[in-house]
C-alpha cells in the first residue's frame, strides 16, 4: 500500500496511525478529521475539564516528538463528505479528493440534539458548557442518566448548581447494570444532592423569557436556567451514504474490524464489529491493533473479542463494570458493603453470576479487587467441598 487514509482525528483515528507505524507500514500516511483540534482525550471533558480541575493541556493524547514520529498528514478541521470504493478515494467537504489504497474509518460518533438544550460530547461543547456554568448559581436539568448525564450532573452539582436528572427509564443505566446496581447508582444521585426523576420522558422544551420550560410526559413543568441533553450518541455515518460499505448503527464489519471490502476497516464508536457496536475507550483502543492487522494482510487473518469494560466517575465515586449483563442470572455482593442508602465507605465488589459462571463485575471504589475479577472471567465459580 502507497498510501492510508485514516478519517477520523481522536482516540481510535491516533491508535490506528501508531499500529500502522508500529506494524511496519512506511507508506503515505493521512489523516482526516473534522474538528480543528489534535487528537485530544474525552473522558476528563465531563469530569475534570467542566470543573475546571484540568485545563486543555491535560486533554491532549500526543505530544510533538510523537506527531513528528508518525510522519503523517494532518488534515484537521475538514470534514470527510464521501467515498468512492470502486475509484479507492475520499472526498473531502472542501472539494479536495485524496486517493487512497488502504481506509481506516475512525469518525466516531456524535451527540443526539434536542432542540434548545446544551451537549457534551466534543471539547467545543465542553468549553461552551463550561462557560454558562461559571456564570453564577443555576438551575440544571439534565436530560438522560447514562453515563455523560450522570457525569455531567456530577459535575454541576460539585460546581454548587441546583441539578435534577431526568430518566425515562424506571431506573439509571438499567440496560447496563440490571436492576439491583442500577438501583445503587441511583442512590449516587441522591447522596451527591441531586435529584433524579425516573419513569418520564421529555416532550419539549420551551423558551420563557431567560429559563426554558421543559414540559415532562407526565404532564408537569420544570423551570430551568441550562438544559443539558444526555441522550445518547449516533455513528457518524452520513459521510458514507452511497458507498458500497453496509451500514446499519455503524460501519459493519467482521469480528476482525473488516467491512465488506478488505481494503477497508473500521474502528471506535462508529464500527459495528461482529454485529456489537461498543461506544467505550477500551474498544477504540483494542480494535486498531486487530484493524491495522488486517489492513496490511489484505484480509482478516485475526479477530478479537474482548470483555467489555467500561468506568465512569460520579459523586466521587469510580465504578467500574466488565462483562456482559444478562436478565435472568443473580447478582452477589462479594466484597465490601452495600445497603439501602448505597455503597459503604470502603465501596463493594459484585458479580453477575449465570450457570454457575461469572459473566460479570462491578465495582464501585474497590479498583484492585476488580481488576483481579476482571481477569477471571468466564471461569466456572468455585464451589465448596465437604
Amino acid at each position: 500500500m502507497r498510501t492510508v487514509t485514516i478519517v477520523g482525528a481522536s482516540l481510535a483515528g491516533l491508535y490506528a496511525a501508531r499500529e500502522l507505524r508500529a506494524q511496519g507500514y512506511d507508506g503515505r500516511l493521512v489523516v482526516v478529521g473534522d474538528e480543528p483540534h489534535p487528537p485530544y482525550d474525552r473522558p476528563p471533558l465531563s469530569k475534570d475539564f467542566l470543573t475546571g480541575r484540568a485545563d486543555e493541556d491535560r486533554l491532549a493524547l500526543t505530544d510533538a516528538e510523537e506527531t513528528a514520529g508518525l510522519d503523517a498528514e494532518w488534515l484537521l478541521g475538514v470534514r470527510a463528505q464521501g467515498l468512492d470504493t470502486g475509484a479507492r478515494t475520499v472526498l473531502l467537504a472542501d472539494g479536495r479528493t485524496i486517493p487512497t489504497d488502504g481506509l481506516v474509518i475512525a469518525t466516531g460518533a456524535q451527540a443526539r440534539r434536542l432542540p434548545g438544550a446544551l451537549t457534551l460530547r466534543t471539547l467545543d461543547d465542553a468549553r461552551a458548557l463550561r462557560t454558562r456554568l461559571t456564570e453564577g448559581p443555576q438551575r440544571v436539568v439534565v436530560i438522560g442518566g447514562g453515563f455523560i448525564g450522570a457525569e455531567t450532573a456530577a459535575s454541576c452539582a460539585a460546581l454548587g448548581h441546583d441539578v435534577t436528572v431526568l430518566e425515562a427509564a424506571p431506573l439509571p443505566l438499567l440496560p447496563q447494570l440490571g436492576p439491583e446496581m442500577a438501583a445503587v447508582c441511583a442512590t449516587l444521585h441522591r447522596r451527591g444532592g441531586v435529584r433524579l426523576r425516573t419513569g418520564t420522558g421529555v416532550t419539549g422544551l420551551r423558551p420563557t423569557g431567560s429559563v426554558t420550560a421543559v414540559e415532562l410526559a407526565d404532564g408537569h413543568t420544570l423551570t430551568a436556567d441550562l438544559v443539558i441533553a444526555g441522550i445518547g450518541a449516533a455513528p457518524n455515518t452520513a459521510w458514507l451514504a452511497g458507498s458500497t460499505l453496509a451500514l446499519g448503527d455503524g460501519v459493519l464489519c467482521d469480528e476482525g474490524c473488516v467491512t465488506a471490502s478488505p481494503q477497508v476497516v473500521a474502528v471506535g464508536d462508529v464500527a459495528r464489529v461482529g454485529g456489537v457496536r461498543a461506544e467505550h475507550w477500551t474498544s477504540a483502543t483494542e480494535q486498531p491493533r486487530v484493524a491495522v492487522a488486517n489492513l496490511l494482510a489484505g484480509r482478516t487473518l485475526v479477530t478479537s473479542r474482548p470483555v467489555p469494560y467500561f468506568w465512569s466517575d460520579q459523586y466521587g465515586s469510580r465504578i467500574q463494570f466488565a462483562g456482559r449483563y444478562q436478565p435472568g442470572g443473580t447478582v452477589r455482593v462479594t466484597e465490601g458493603e452495600l445497603s439501602d442508602e448505597g455503597p459503604g465507605d470502603g465501596g463493594f465488589l459484585a458479580r453477575y453470576e449465570r450457570d454457575g459462571t461469572t459473566v460479570a463485575v462491578l465495582a464501585v471504589d474497590r479498583p484492585r479487587p476488580f481488576t483481579r475479577a476482571r481477569r477471571a472471567l468466564g471461569r466456572p465459580l468455585e464451589t465448596a467441598t465437604t
